[in-house]
Protein backbone atom coordinates (compact mmCIF):
# COMPACT_ATOMS: atom_id res chain seq x y z
CA UNK A 1 0.00 0.00 0.00
CA UNK A 2 1.35 3.59 -0.93
CA UNK A 3 1.38 6.22 1.10
CA UNK A 4 -0.39 9.76 0.18
CA UNK A 5 2.92 11.25 2.18
CA UNK A 6 6.19 11.08 2.80
CA UNK A 7 8.50 12.94 5.73
CA UNK A 8 10.78 15.84 5.12
CA UNK A 9 13.65 16.17 7.30
CA UNK A 10 16.36 17.83 5.66
CA UNK A 11 19.81 16.42 6.85
CA UNK A 12 21.31 20.29 7.21
CA UNK A 13 18.59 20.76 10.19
CA UNK A 14 19.38 19.37 13.53
CA UNK A 15 17.96 15.84 13.57
CA UNK A 16 14.31 16.21 14.51
CA UNK A 17 13.03 14.11 17.99
CA UNK A 18 9.22 13.57 17.93
CA UNK A 19 8.29 15.67 15.09
CA UNK A 20 8.85 15.74 10.97
CA UNK A 21 10.09 19.48 9.39
CA UNK A 22 7.50 18.52 7.13
CA UNK A 23 4.96 16.20 5.67
CA UNK A 24 4.17 16.21 1.59
CA UNK A 25 0.84 14.83 0.80
CA UNK A 26 -0.38 14.20 -2.11
CA UNK A 27 -4.22 12.67 -2.86
CA UNK A 28 -6.11 10.76 -0.41
CA UNK A 29 -8.58 11.72 2.12
CA UNK A 30 -8.24 14.75 4.32
CA UNK A 31 -9.45 14.37 8.22
CA UNK A 32 -9.57 17.67 10.45
CA UNK A 33 -9.69 17.01 13.79
CA UNK A 34 -10.69 19.76 16.22
CA UNK A 35 -8.61 20.67 19.23
CA UNK A 36 -8.93 18.17 21.70
CA UNK A 37 -8.62 19.13 25.43
CA UNK A 38 -8.77 16.37 28.72
CA UNK A 39 -12.50 16.77 28.92
CA UNK A 40 -14.73 13.93 30.36
CA UNK A 41 -17.83 12.61 28.86
CA UNK A 42 -19.92 15.06 31.36
CA UNK A 43 -17.92 17.85 30.01
CA UNK A 44 -15.44 18.89 32.84
CA UNK A 45 -11.27 19.28 32.38
CA UNK A 46 -10.10 16.63 34.51
CA UNK A 47 -7.12 15.69 36.12
CA UNK A 48 -7.08 19.57 36.91
CA UNK A 49 -4.23 20.96 37.72
CA UNK A 50 -2.50 18.21 36.07
CA UNK A 51 -0.18 18.59 32.73
CA UNK A 52 0.73 14.87 32.17
CA UNK A 53 -2.29 13.51 33.01
CA UNK A 54 -4.31 15.97 31.01
CA UNK A 55 -1.89 14.56 28.17
CA UNK A 56 -2.61 11.37 28.70
CA UNK A 57 -6.25 11.91 28.42
CA UNK A 58 -5.98 14.22 25.80
CA UNK A 59 -3.96 12.09 22.99
CA UNK A 60 -6.21 8.87 23.88
CA UNK A 61 -9.59 11.60 23.04
CA UNK A 62 -7.70 12.58 19.41
CA UNK A 63 -7.01 9.01 18.69
CA UNK A 64 -10.54 8.11 19.10
CA UNK A 65 -11.38 10.36 17.36
CA UNK A 66 -8.64 9.64 14.56
CA UNK A 67 -9.82 5.89 14.40
CA UNK A 68 -13.55 7.30 14.60
CA UNK A 69 -12.80 8.75 11.20
CA UNK A 70 -10.89 5.93 9.55
CA UNK A 71 -7.54 6.88 10.24
CA UNK A 72 -4.52 5.38 12.15
CA UNK A 73 -1.39 6.67 13.88
CA UNK A 74 0.48 6.94 10.59
CA UNK A 75 -2.38 8.67 8.82
CA UNK A 76 -1.41 11.98 10.95
CA UNK A 77 0.58 14.61 9.04
CA UNK A 78 0.11 17.59 11.29
CA UNK A 79 -0.29 18.41 15.30
CA UNK A 80 -0.33 21.47 16.91
CA UNK A 81 -0.35 21.44 20.86
CA UNK A 82 -1.48 24.40 22.37
CA UNK A 83 -0.25 24.81 25.95
CA UNK A 84 -0.73 27.14 28.81
CA UNK A 85 2.66 26.69 29.63
CA UNK A 86 5.54 26.01 27.44
CA UNK A 87 8.24 25.42 30.59
CA UNK A 88 5.90 22.93 32.29
CA UNK A 89 5.25 20.95 28.95
CA UNK A 90 9.43 21.23 28.46
CA UNK A 91 10.06 20.03 32.15
CA UNK A 92 7.45 16.48 31.16
CA UNK A 93 8.45 16.37 27.57
CA UNK A 94 10.00 12.54 28.18
CA UNK A 95 6.63 11.62 29.69
CA UNK A 96 4.25 13.16 27.26
CA UNK A 97 6.56 11.77 24.55
CA UNK A 98 6.12 8.46 26.09
CA UNK A 99 2.43 9.09 26.86
CA UNK A 100 2.24 10.03 22.69
CA UNK A 101 4.38 6.74 21.53
CA UNK A 102 1.83 5.20 23.67
CA UNK A 103 -0.72 6.04 21.59
CA UNK A 104 0.61 6.53 17.96
CA UNK A 105 3.98 4.76 18.23
CA UNK A 106 7.10 5.84 16.65
CA UNK A 107 5.01 7.87 13.67
CA UNK A 108 5.86 11.65 14.19
CA UNK A 109 3.77 14.38 12.04
CA UNK A 110 4.95 17.21 11.54
CA UNK A 111 4.27 19.01 14.65
CA UNK A 112 4.51 22.61 16.68
CA UNK A 113 3.94 23.84 19.84
CA UNK A 114 2.37 26.85 21.15
CA UNK A 115 1.74 28.89 25.00
CA UNK A 116 -1.47 30.51 24.96
CA UNK A 117 -2.42 32.78 27.34
CA UNK A 118 -5.97 30.60 27.48
CA UNK A 119 -7.53 28.07 26.14
CA UNK A 120 -11.43 27.53 25.83
CA UNK A 121 -11.76 24.92 28.13
CA UNK A 122 -11.59 25.99 31.82
CA UNK A 123 -9.08 24.29 33.50
CA UNK A 124 -6.87 23.32 30.41
CA UNK A 125 -3.47 22.93 30.19
CA UNK A 126 -3.35 21.74 26.90
CA UNK A 127 -5.16 21.33 23.51
CA UNK A 128 -4.14 19.31 20.46
CA UNK A 129 -5.51 19.11 16.94
CA UNK A 130 -4.15 17.43 14.04
CA UNK A 131 -4.50 16.62 10.60
CA UNK A 132 -4.66 13.52 8.56
CA UNK A 133 -4.33 11.85 5.10
CA UNK A 134 -6.22 8.19 4.72
CA UNK A 135 -5.20 6.95 1.26
CA UNK A 136 -7.87 6.64 -1.28
CA UNK A 137 -7.89 2.74 -1.12
CA UNK A 138 -8.57 2.08 2.34
CA UNK A 139 -11.75 2.18 3.22
CA UNK A 140 -13.13 4.29 5.83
Amino acid sequence: MSKPWRAVNPEQHAKPSGFSYAIVSQGGRRVHIAGHTAMNAEGAVEPLGDLVGQARKTLESLNETLKEAGGRPEHLVRMRIYVMSADDYAANAREIGMLYRQQFGKWFPAMTLVQVARLFDPGALIEIEAEAVIPDNEVV
